[in-house]
């Protein structure tokens, strides 16, 4: 048996920069496999986002703290650092579509399990769901990277962006009102989101036959690109940037809330919020369009959320115009940071490996934010000093996009 390579041999390529070796022979992209992964990208944020309009009347039904609360948020986030490394290495063993297949029927029972009248059940199922979630966050731009001709990769993981956005939107919308209108309240209106779990994995499942796993073909498994400063950058980008959306959708209904909002205006102020961030992902790829080097798009939309933080802090009163700036940097950020997982990798083992580092170590960092505002709201009884911290790493995403927004890939040593 052959010894492997090193991991800098591995990384260096005679393939001319950004193209994969299976370009030339890809497809042109089938409108099943679009609808395909659109229904993947339909789970990825649903069972998520209705928690945060929930939040406080689960708190009062469930008798949680806000630290507590705090923690049900940021519980998601931890499971993904976990269990995103783990995912590379497992398509590669057992196939990409097997896998998101099992993750599927895995995301349908941790959201029923979410829903069943426990606390347990709550916390036990938002780790189950969590961890099927990350397998789909890792395994959806590698799936692009190796069916999806290069040129077209910004364009579908837009299009998947929006879909998220869309239904991420949907939820926190309606989660409120649909609490107080179903039977079982809160608990019902978490599992609302399980019919697209069940078309989503209808979908893939005829997929399944022709993955096979890279392991039986001989395929080589691309190491973890950790001396990598590109892939550092992409990390940390990815990281900030979920660290300001997950706080917000956890925490702005209740700082709403706080400054005399109803729970149902607030849950609409967080749909708004997320309106304009899927306007934002949809129009990105139309004003990008051509263009390799992104540093001062990724910086750009970076301060955009910074202001937006700002403006909660300095102008309470402007809350819609806060929504607006966070929805338009958000938007374009989460577009940035999914399309520089595929584009930043010079084959498709490579982009599951930067797939995983980033949501991993970047989850990891995204994870902090939601616990640390519950902790800094019980501790100063003000949203001040919580909102005046995330304005500020607003300013550090805009460095880390700087850097990850760069025309290189992994494999290449940066100049």
């Amino acid at each position: 048996m052959s010894p492997q390579p090193s991991t800098s041999r591995q990384y260096s390529v005679s393939r001319p920069p950004g193209v994969d070796r299976t370009d030339t022979a890809r497809p042109a992209v089938s409108v099943g496999l679009v609808i395909a992964i659109c229904l993947v990208a339909a789970n990825l944020r649903t069972t998520l986002t209705g928690v945060g309009a929930l939040l406080p009347e689960i708190e009062h039904g469930s008798g949680l703290t806000p630290t507590w609360g705090g923690l049900l948020s940021t519980l998601p986030l931890l499971t993904f650092a976990a269990t995103s490394p783990l995912v590379a290495r497992a398509s590669h063993r057992f196939g990409s579509a097997r896998l998101l297949v099992a993750a599927l029927g895995v995301l349908a029972v941790g959201t029923v399990v979410r829903s069943l009248p426990s606390v347990i059940c709550l916390f036990a199922g938002t780790v189950i769901l969590s961890a099927a979630i990350a397998f789909g966050n890792v395994l959806l731009p590698a799936l692009i990277r190796r069916n999806v001709p290069a040129h077209r990769i910004q364009s579908v993981s837009a299009l998947y962006v929006t879909v998220m956005g869309l239904m991420a939107a949907v939820s926190s919308g309606i989660s409120a009102p649909l609490a107080h209108t179903v039977p079982g309240s809160w608990h019902t209106a978490l599992a609302w989101g399980v019919a697209f779990t069940v078309a989503a994995f209808l979908a893939w499942l005829p997929r399944m036959r022709g993955d096979k796993p890279q392991a039986s073909t001989g395929g080589t498994h691309s190491p973890v690109p950790w001396r990598s400063r590109v892939a550092w950058q992409v990390t940390f980008f990815m990281g900030l940037q979920s660290l300001a959306f997950y706080t917000a959708v956890a925490w702005l209904p209740s700082i709403l809330i706080d400054r005399g909002t109803t729970s149902t205006t607030a849950g609409w102020m967080l749909f708004y919020y997320q309106v304009v961030s899927l306007a934002a992902s949809s129009l990105l790829p139309l004003l990008t369009r051509g263009r390799h080097d992104q540093r001062w798009t990724a910086a750009g939309t970076s301060l955009l959320v910074a202001a937006g933080f700002t403006v909660l802090v300095a102008a309470p009163a402007l809350s819609v115009l806060a929504c607006t700036l966070l929805g338009l940097g958000g938007g374009a950020c989460l577009v940035l940071a999914l399309t520089f997982q595929s584009q930043r990798a010079g084959s498709h083992g490579e982009a599951a490996a930067l797939a995983g580092m980033a949501q991993s170590i970047g989850y990891l960092v995204a994870a902090a934010g939601p616990l640390l505002l519950g902790i800094l709201h019980d501790t100063t009884h003000s949203w001040t000093l919580p909102l005046t911290v995330l304005a500020v790493l607003g300013i550090a995403t805009a460095v880390a996009g700087h850097g990850a927004g760069q025309d290189r890939h992994i494999g290449r040593p940066t100049r």
